[in-house]
């Protein structure tokens, strides 16, 4: 019988120590480059229940609609803030046709690892059992499912991870100053004080599964750090005693990974994840908060252990907040180790306004240059980062997404373009292909803190009626576990209403653009080059200010002209250099990609399948000609079909 049979006919083990964990078993193999790949990052409660079918597609040209009589916009916040809401496994699984059609090859799950029953930490991170599942999302066996599934249709699944902190399963004593649950942060340890109940009552052992925290391995109060909640960006990077490396996570309580047992009985956690479930990799939260050398032993030892299982190329990619310079030195000291690190600095708030025609092109295509960027030759690469948009707590900037101030229903399609066809590993955020970005401009003076909560950022897709009963009453087992008196956190301010729609605006560009991202390799591994463009007479040069955005991407003998509009609402032209080597005169460039087409194939200019010749000017510059491209749209052409 299989490990994985074995595993499933089973409970789950009490004691990591107690599973003997398979090696030199084939499983489901790598990709070669992670480069080929289009990640997809969801929020399991927020996605889908897999009920879509028995609720409406939301009518977006009126939303008022989707909002029943006597509609509370403070109700909608609050369930949005502090309940779960119903979303599962399943649900992803039932949704993995639009993901691929949509041209997804990787779903990125937010941690599905059981959480404290008496809170609502429908995020994930707060894990109580790192051996099961949240029963809210299913069981082990689901998981199973979904990663099978997804392997049979020919896409991966990434798991995300925590290994430097746990779930709130114990407290302080109470005496201490700032109480039981966040002492004020100290540089020795504080006395353990008790371990939580099924009620989040202190107890003083634990009996049950719901207890404490499980693996059993994980019953030690020394192995936690004990130092009470301080300043998570307290202290140097470089310091492995650095006080942002010792503290508490506010509601979570941090490791001590210097103890002797700790960092392998952790590491056999997640080992045993892979051989279960047999994902494709792991996002590693919180990666900065531990020391380089414990982040180089813990991803060595993954690493190792996934090529014995067949997959010589698991993806770990880690969450390394503070921006470029501490992605760098993660990189960098972690080397093969670490594939990637996830770019949710400064990038990604270049990102946002030079596809929305606010910022210089050159702001953002100078991350990317050796010679001038923090990451330096790792940008240069493309494989060493992880392009990010928008996601669950927008550590840097506001915290909205991208379409919550733009110009038009498809402006968001404008960023997805530049993260597919620039160097590095485009990730897209859940919703994106539908342009979730909250309410209504004029319904957000209702809504405390938009723009500051992370609440805003995590509207279901799925249109739930009601979200689940506060703690143990929301679980599956519960009788009647959804809490009629408040309304589901749908999208766009609304309930009941699912928003699924393959034929809308922003899904119908992405799926065109990543398409061809993958019938091309130069489109995902080539050489980069930001190109000059010149308009209305003005000189080859590159230029801000909403004008036409262009960069090639070369592999051997072939170039890509990519021409963005990042304009929200005026038509653009430009002639555009390409090389004079690989188009010589009289060549032609083909259109590949045209996003406007998509969606108006009957009127729109340069047609997928029509060409542009390659002009020759007098100052011996060789060009193509765009004009009149619409607003936020963008023509990929090449040299050669």
């Amino acid at each position: 019988m299989s490990f994985i049979q074995t595993c499933l006919d089973n409970p789950r083990p009490a004691a990591i120590r107690s599973v003997n964990l398979p090696r030199r078993v084939n499983y489901f193999p790598s990709p070669a480059d992670w480069r080929n790949e289009i990640l997809y990052f969801l929020l399991v409660d927020r996605f889908s229940d897999g009920l879509e079918d028995q609720r409406p597609l939301l009518d977006r040209t009126n939303l008022a609609a989707a909002r029943p009589p006597n509609w509370r916009w403070d109700l909608w916040s609050q369930s949005g803030g502090e309940r779960w809401q119903g979303g599962n496994l399943a649900g992803v699984a039932s949704k993995l046709d639009y993901l691929k059609d949509l041209g997804i090859t990787t779903i990125w799950l937010s941690p599905v690892f059981k959480q404290r029953g008496h809170l609502n930490s429908f995020h994930g991170y707060g894990i109580q059992d790192f051996l099961d599942i949240d029963p809210r999302f299913g069981d082990r066996k689901a998981l199973v499912d979904l990663v099978a599934l997804a392997h049979a249709k020919g896409m991966r699944i990434i798991l995300d991870i925590i290994f430097n902190h746990s779930g709130e399963n114990w407290t302080y004593p109470a005496h201490l100053p700032g109480g039981k649950f966040q002492p004020h942060y100290s540089n020795g340890r504080h006395p353990f004080g008790a371990w939580r109940g099924v009620q989040g009552d202190d107890i003083a052992a634990i009996a049950g599964d719901d207890e404490g925290v499980w693996p059993s391995e994980l019953q030690d109060p020394d192995k936690y750090s004990r130092c009470g909640a301080g300043n998570l960006g307290g202290g140097s990077i470089d310091d492995p005693l650095a006080e942002h490396k010792r503290t508490d996570f506010i509601t979570l309580k941090d490791f001590n990974l210097d103890h002797p047992q700790l960092m392998s009985e952790l590491a056999g956690c997640f080992k045993y994840w892979i051989a279960l479930s047999d994902c494709d990799g792991f996002r590693i939260d919180t990666l900065k908060h531990v020391s380089f050398e414990q982040a180089r032993n813990f991803c060595g030892t993954i690493k190792e252990f996934a090529a014995n299982l067949g997959k010589s190329n698991f993806f770990l990619v880690g969450e390394i907040a503070g921006g470029d310079f501490e992605q760098d030195r993660y990189l960098n000291v972690l080397s093969r180790n670490l594939n990637a690190a996830l770019d949710i600095g400064g990038m990604r708030l270049t990102l946002n306004q030079v596809a929305k025609g606010l910022q210089h092109p050159a702001d953002y295509f100078a991350g990317f240059d050796p010679g001038n960027a923090v990451m330096g030759s790792h940008r240069a690469v493309g494989e060493k980062h992880v392009s990010i948009l928008d996601d669950h707590d927008h550590v840097f900037g506001k915290k909205i997404r991208f379409s919550a101030e733009a110009a038009s229903a498809h402006q968001v399609t404008a960023a997805v373009g530049i993260q597919l066809f620039t160097l590095g590993i485009p990730c897209i955020y859940y919703g994106t292909e539908q342009s979730l970005g909250g309410p209504e401009l004029v319904e957000r003076i209702w809504l405390e803190g938009f723009g500051s909560n992370d609440r805003y950022l995590r509207e279901t897709l799925f249109g739930a009626e009601h979200p689940r009963k506060d703690g143990l009453a929301g679980l599956s087992s519960a009788p009647n576990p959804f809490d009629e008196n408040l309304p589901g956190f749908g999208p766009f301010g609304t309930v009941g209403h699912h928003c699924f729609d393959p034929a809308s605006s922003a899904y119908v560009r992405i799926q065109a653009m990543a398409q061809v991202r993958a019938l091309y390799p130069a489109l995902r591994v080539g050489r980069q080059y930001l190109r000059p463009i010149s308009f209305l007479g003005n000189p080859f040069a590159v230029y801000g200010n909403g004008e036409i955005i262009a960069w090639s991407r070369i592999l051997d003998d072939e170039e890509f002209l990519i021409v963005l509009n990042p304009h929200g609402t005026q038509l653009r032209g430009a002639a555009i250099l390409v090389d004079a080597t690989l188009n010589p005169v009289g060549s032609a460039m083909a259109v590949v990609v045209n996003t406007q087409w998509t969606v108006n194939a009957a009127h729109t200019v340069d047609s997928v399948g029509s060409s542009k010749p390659v002009i020759q000017l007098a100052s011996g510059i060789h060009c193509v000609e765009v004009h009149n491209l619409g607003p936020a749209e963008m023509l990929v052409l090449v040299n050669r079909d």
